[in-house]
């Protein structure tokens, strides 16, 4: 006797993420600022957003990160989040971008200047796909952002020439030290995104997979010069 056939159905979902968003420690007057981070798989936005405050000069800017949609225990019971995973990768990235979109637009609008002040997006290992992904999609909407800073993950393949030619700035951070996002990996992404036309400037560091203080002082001397 043959095997019933099976198919596979693709039904919406909503769901609820989650922001957190530090408040300009300094006031500027007018609109601050927004920096907007992604973390990494297997962190969290409030790991992230900590890292983010780090960063020198950012005490006038209005930070937030934004957590995965995709939380999971670690061995210590800890919530943390992911991005995607291969299994239905593109379903994942249009939710994704969809909701990284309506978080972008909800900070948006407790800023005076609202998404026409800078905007800086922020991403760490996993969390870098999508800040080349959220980019590129404000630089589709006409909404600009000023800056990306990318540290230790890759261009997504998916994105077009086309529209890596929309993304500002980019600061591409790789640790010398690091087995995951190599000297390779950072050199070919910088020709790529100087092929389609992006300002890329490669931001090496003593370090590995990691925040350090150099390459935290290299980010906000990337956003002094945006400001």
């Amino acid at each position: 006797m043959a095997d019933a056939a099976t198919h596979t159905l693709s039904v919406p979902a909503r769901v609820h993420g989650t922001v957190l968003c530090r408040e300009p420690l300094e006031e500027t007057g007018g609109g601050a600022p927004l920096q907007v981070g992604f973390h990494g798989y297997g962190e969290s936005a409030e790991r992230h957003l900590a890292e983010l405050a780090r960063i020198p000069g950012t005490e006038s800017w209005r930070v937030a990160a934004i957590q995965a949609l995709h939380p999971f225990y670690t061995r210590t019971q800890e919530v943390v989040a992911s991005w995607m995973t291969r299994f239905d990768r593109e379903h994942a990235i249009e939710d994704n971008i969809a909701y990284v979109q309506a978080a972008i637009d909800r900070l948006a609008e407790k800023n005076p200047g609202g998404v026409e002040g800078t905007v800086v997006l922020a991403g760490f290992s996993q969390g870098v796909a999508m800040a080349y992904r959220a980019a590129a999609g404000l630089g589709a909407r006409g909404n600009r952002c000023h800056g990306v800073i990318a540290l230790g993950g890759d261009v997504p393949p998916e994105i077009s020439d086309q529209d890596l030619a929309k993304l500002p700035a980019v600061l591409v951070g790789a640790g010398v030290g690091e087995s995951f996002y190599t000297p390779s990996k950072l050199n070919a992404d910088i020709a790529r995104l100087r092929a389609a036309g992006v300002d890329a400037r490669p931001a090496p560091f003593a370090g590995g997979h990691e925040w350090t203080d150099e390459f935290r002082g290299i980010a906000g001397r990337f956003l002094a010069e945006l400001l």
